[in-house]
């Protein structure tokens, strides 16, 4: 972990790409990827950073900048654990509605679906389950998800439609509030 604190530093004292300085985190969580610490992800070091005060980041003293890209990191794990959490109750409260299905239901498959994606539309879920589009908004219905737009079905706008999003009820994440 330091030397991913080291390499941010000095991609930002360096300055590589002056209009791109949001690579940095980017590139350094891809090298934690590489070096098997982070293997199944990415790890989100701005979502750490962002509770870390701006003052604290941008510090004259190089070991209180590397202090606070360190804290960032834990911040991150932080946020990264809660999310797993939410996703997990998540998971539960679907299998809750599984409960006395037929092994043939399709619902199982909807809610690994709606899990392993942040937006699910009714064509994905068409094209994914093998269903028609009546039997994907059925199933929708029965697990209990909800457009994000808060109409409950798909809109017409002129001769285009627009596709009906659903997220799991009451646990939306964050990049879609």
């Amino acid at each position: 972990m330091l030397r991913a604190a080291i390499l941010l530093e000095a991609w930002s004292d360096i300055e590589v790409l002056q209009h791109a300085a949001w690579l940095g985190p980017l590139l350094v969580a891809a090298l934690l990827r590489q070096n098997g610490l982070a293997t199944n992800h990415l790890a989100s070091l701005h979502l750490g950073a962002k509770n870390i005060p701006r003052e604290r980041r941008r510090e004259r003293s190089r070991s209180d900048r590397l202090l606070a890209f360190v804290d960032a990191i834990q911040e991150a794990a932080l946020a990264g654990l809660k999310e797993h959490d939410r996703l997990t109750m998540a998971k539960n409260q679907m299998e809750r509605r599984l409960r006395e299905r037929r092994a043939s239901s399709r619902l199982s498959d909807l809610v690994e679906l709606v899990l392993s994606r942040p937006l699910v539309s009714t064509a994905m879920i068409q094209d994914r389950l093998k269903v028609s589009k009546q039997g994907a908004l059925n199933l929708v219905g029965e697990l209990g998800l909800r457009e994000m737009t808060g109409r409950g079905k798909v809109s017409w706008v002129g001769d285009r439609v627009m596709m009906a999003f659903w997220t799991i009820d009451g646990l939306m994440l964050a990049a879609c509030q």
